[in-house]
């Protein structure tokens, strides 16, 4: 495997917040090369449904607006999920190793890693790696809360830039790279929120076959992950396009990204956004959806929307815990636990690595 890798920051003490920007081409060397953020976008805005991969809302803004939809009434994901992990975090505490790594995927604002160390007490972490692929607002994230937490985070961190849904992403970092913490201890990788549905569940499962190279490289590990459950259309639906329109700004805001990246001239006026629910395939789907003829103009495509056309920005699919539980276990997981809220809207599972 083929690795461009920069180290934004040097060798940190121990207090200090490690940060790892990793440019990955994690493909074999008689293979085709990894795909570069303009061609991965090039190819989707080509094909003839033209798509983009949710990852690429998060860049800074987008990160600050997903945070601004996480508060939303419509959003019930980070509340529910939230009051779970309150209510459960005893009941968890008995299943999760202490003293582990935790590896949080997608980290965010680290918010809910956050609350959840602090309820699972000291002695649960002994080192945490968030991951994300916008490393600059992840760092910032990190630097708050070690402030906020002060001496009961004294664990080392890492801030790690990363588009972990390549193929052995994860696991090709931490060989290549390590963990922060002890190298004995127990791996929690931590994949809250829901965002698995993002991936379809072929893509789902080599993810979590990935996820579960690394748990199980150590003693006791495992993996700790949110999942949306199937539930009323006009709750999933409203859930994806708020009264407000946050929801919407944050996915016109791929289109910035696809300027910056490409130098192409879309125009967000000339979109709306739309979320539809895909009973057939168990998932919302997201839509921009052009609202007059559109031509995008950059030295990498010229591509052209009649109104009404679309470009398919994500998908949110829904799951049963049955079949989360056996998709887990197709994994390779031992047999999950799962918590759910009164109303059966969301699961968090627990799957040992081994």
């Amino acid at each position: 495997m083929t690795w461009n890798s920069l180290l934004t920051e040097p060798a940190a003490p121990p207090d200090a917040i490690e940060l790892l920007d990793l440019l990955i081409a994690a493909t074999p060397a008689a293979g085709p090369p990894a795909p570069t953020p303009q061609s991965e976008l090039v190819q989707g805005l080509q094909s003839p449904q033209a798509g983009l991969s949710p990852k690429y809302f998060y860049d800074a803004l987008g990160s600050r607006l997903f945070e601004a939809i996480c508060e939303l009434p419509e959003y019930y994901p980070t509340r529910t999920e939230a009051a779970l992990l309150r209510t459960h975090a005893p009941s968890m505490a008995q299943s999760l190793p202490r003293g582990a790594v935790w590896v949080d995927m997608g980290a965010g604002n680290c918010a809910k890693a956050e609350q959840l160390l602090q309820t699972l007490g000291s002695g649960a972490c002994a080192g945490y790696c968030a991951v994300d692929i916008s490393v600059d607002f992840l760092h910032g994230a990190l630097q708050s809360m070690r402030h906020r937490l002060g001496a009961a985070a004294a664990w080392p961190m890492r801030a790690l830039g990363l588009d972990f849904s390549q193929p052995l992403a994860l696991s090709t970092a931490v060989a290549a790279h390590g963990l922060p913490g002890p190298a004995g201890a127990p791996r929690v990788v931590f994949y809250p929120g829901s965002s698995i549905g993002n991936f379809s569940p072929a893509q789902a499962l080599a993810l979590l076959q990935d996820w579960r190279a690394v748990a199980a490289a150590t003693p006791g590990g495992g993996l700790l992950i949110g999942v949306d459950l199937s539930k009323d259309r006009q709750e999933l639906v409203a859930a994806y396009d708020d009264a407000l329109g946050v929801t919407a700004a944050f996915n016109l805001n791929v289109l910035r990204r696809v300027n910056a990246l490409l130098g192409a001239d879309l125009n967000p006026k000339d979109w709306a956004h739309r979320a539809v629910f895909d009973e057939a395939h168990s998932r919302i789907e997201m839509h921009l959806v052009a609202q007059r003829d559109v031509t995008l103009h950059s030295a990498h495509l010229t591509r052209r929307w009649a109104a009404g056309e679309y470009i398919h920005t994500e998908n949110a699919y829904k799951w049963s815990v049955d079949r989360f539980a056996q998709l887990l276990q197709h994994a390779g997981y031992a047999a999950p636990q799962h918590w759910t809220d009164p109303a059966q809207r969301f699961a968090v599972f627990w799957a040992p690595a081994a």
